[in-house]
């Protein structure tokens, strides 16, 4: 089974919105599982501080889920 992936940050240091869009298959994991070693990789791209904004899986809003697996 495949998502659609949607996370939106900011990049605080130069007050950018971002947004990126991501289809992958699930393997196994839930949707937050997979958006959070996404972000982490997104995190280890920038080398500046960001702020997750939203995340979407399929259109449904799994932010809190996604930030309870980070803490």
């Amino acid at each position: 089974m495949t998502v659609l992936l949607v996370i939106h940050y900011i990049a605080i240091e130069v007050d950018t919105k971002i947004m990126r869009k991501w289809e992958t298959p699930l393997r196994g994991k839930k949707p937050e599982e997979v958006a959070l070693k996404w972000w982490k990789e997104i995190i280890r791209e920038y080398h500046i501080d960001l702020e997750l904004e939203k995340v979407t899986s399929d259109g449904e809003d799994i932010t809190e889920l996604v930030n309870e697996l980070r803490s």
